[in-house]
């Protein structure tokens, strides 16, 4: 009954449906266009990807790629644009200068991630016609089919980069991640019916693996959930002979989050791990073992390299969106402080120890976390890779966290709602409505 109230509520937030119907527009649109195929080609004749990087590829474009869709490329070019401006901000100091400038230096950045995404689609378009559109597909391979056909993709990356950033401006939720997610549950259901179907499953082989499902989904929400509380003194003030706390409460915490970085390092890691496969589709590079090795989603080298690139990057967004001395600032103008620790640059060194302490495990499980379909593909727990891409990595934990997201973000729309009927219910009148409001200064 719970669940039906919350709709019934959501339903009744004129500002909050409006979001989720334009959140749910934009989205229809994007599905339409993944199964749009470029002109010229006969869709009968393309051939199916579902192992390996190709496969991944795939899933994270709802089957754009494999259907030779104007949408092929998804959002990845913009993803790995981002990697790349983001790395630039500690390595450049322009760029550090830029993001110091607040609202007007972000704009900036993000008008140069756009012409960056423009030329790494420039790059993968021409790499994913030749790498995985057959040549019997096309009706007319000409020099002038594959210029108009790499502008199609190309505007149609912007496209789809256009639909993720209105979907963050006026939707709910953060646009970039529900496309990907999108994407993903798109080919969940067919990857459960393939499983089932399988001669070698039985149903009791099936339910355990159901059951392990859920035991993944569970541990995947308490690791993106997981917080550590570090306690607050908010300081009391002088008032006559008693001294009162300047907030209702005495005691509060600051909730550190076990993964702050959320599901960001798993998505640039990804971004990354798809150059090996556009580098077997060179000639000069096809037969090199090592580069093979890099675009086997189960062997050895791409887990290893996969798992230490997770961390790395949970260390490196971490730093980059959680900034301790400003959250000793923010004590300090409050007047608060942690017990035991000195205000200002202590509690800054204090708060980067704690969340360096908690970022290692948390970096760690969520790298083990990602790696494990490739586990349990190669001990045998699944029989289809199509569905072990689902158990755990890469693909659920970006479906757990953005769900998350976008419910939490709901959550305070309607949590902000109540706070509004609240007010205006209550008696209470404003100083421009009190008989010596215009006294009060």
């Amino acid at each position: 009954m719970r669940f039906f109230s919350k709709i019934v509520d959501i339903w009744r937030h004129e500002e909050l449906r409006n979001k989720i119907g334009i959140t749910l527009g934009l989205i229809l649109v994007y599905r339409i266009g993944s199964f749009i195929v470029l002109p010229g080609v006969n869709s009968d004749e393309l051939v199916a990807q579902t192992e390996g990087l190709g496969g991944l590829l795939s899933l994270f474009t709802g089957g754009a790629f494999t259907r030779a869709s104007i949408f092929a490329l998804g959002i990845m070019p913009y993803i790995s644009a981002s990697i790349i401006v983001q790395l630039m901000s500690i390595a450049v100091p322009a760029v550090q200068k830029m993001q110091n400038e607040g609202e007007s230096g972000r704009k900036k950045i993000t008008q140069y991630t756009r012409f960056l995404t423009i030329a790494i689609a420039l790059v993968q378009a021409p790499g994913f016609i030749a790498s995985s559109i057959p040549a019997a597909a096309i009706v007319n391979n000409t020099s002038a089919w594959m210029m108009s056909s790499i502008a199609i993709i190309v505007c149609s990356t912007l496209v789809i980069m256009w639909i993720g950033e209105r979907i963050t401006e006026k939707g709910v939720g953060n646009g970039i991640s529900l496309l990907i997610m999108i994407g993903i549950i798109a080919s969940f259901p067919q990857s459960i019916i393939k499983e089932f179907n399988l001669p070698s499953t039985t149903l009791f082989f099936f339910i355990v693996e159901i059951a392990v499902f859920l035991i993944v989904i569970g541990v995947c929400v308490a690791l993106v959930q997981a917080i550590r509380k570090v306690p607050v003194q908010m300081a009391k003030l002088q008032q006559g002979d008693s001294m009162m706390p300047t907030a209702s409460g005495a005691r509060s915490f600051i909730p550190l989050k076990v993964n702050s970085s959320g599901v960001m390092p798993i998505i640039f890691a990804q971004a990354i791990m798809f150059v090996p496969l556009y580098l077997t589709q060179v000639e000069s590079l096809a037969q090199n073992d090592f580069i093979k090795s890099l675009s086997d989603f189960n062997g050895l080298g791409y887990n290893l390299l996969f798992f230490f690139m997770i961390v790395a990057f949970t260390y490196f967004y971490t730093a980059i969106t959680v900034n301790p001395n400003q959250m000793a600032d923010d004590l300090k103008r409050q007047s608060s402080f942690i017990p035991g620790i000195k205000p200002g640059r202590a509690t800054a060194e204090f708060l980067d120890t704690v969340l360096s302490k908690i970022t290692l495990p948390g970096a760690i499980f969520l790298g083990l976390v990602a790696i494990l379909p490739a586990i349990v593909f190669n001990i045998g727990l699944t029989k289809s890779q199509e569905f072990s891409i689902f158990f755990g990595g890469t693909s659920l934990l970006i479906m757990v966290g953005v769900i998350l997201d976008t419910l939490q973000q709901i959550e305070s729309y309607l949590l902000s709602r109540h706070y509004d009927g609240l007010m205006k219910s209550g008696k209470m009148r404003s100083r421009s409505q009190s008989p010596v409001g215009g006294l009060g200064g």
